[in-house]
């Protein structure tokens, strides 16, 4: 994993919770409602300078979400 993940343990934690929610969407509002998560996401954690491949792993998540 690339060495600023393993310094910030909320970041961890935080993808690990929007990639759930993503995983349990079953309504298109709830799919919504993890669009805003990921955006969230990217805000809160551009200051610590995440890898980008997050950012592109949820969006992918969802985008692939089937109903």
């Amino acid at each position: 994993m690339h060495s600023n993940i393993n310094k910030h343990p909320l970041l961890i934690e935080a993808y690990k919770k929007t990639y759930n929610t993503i995983e349990s969407c079953e309504t298109e509002e709830q799919l919504g409602v993890a669009f805003v998560m990921i955006e969230n996401f990217k805000e809160m954690y551009k200051q610590v300078g995440y890898p980008k491949v997050l950012s592109y792993s949820l969006n992918r998540a969802l985008k692939n979400k089937k109903l």
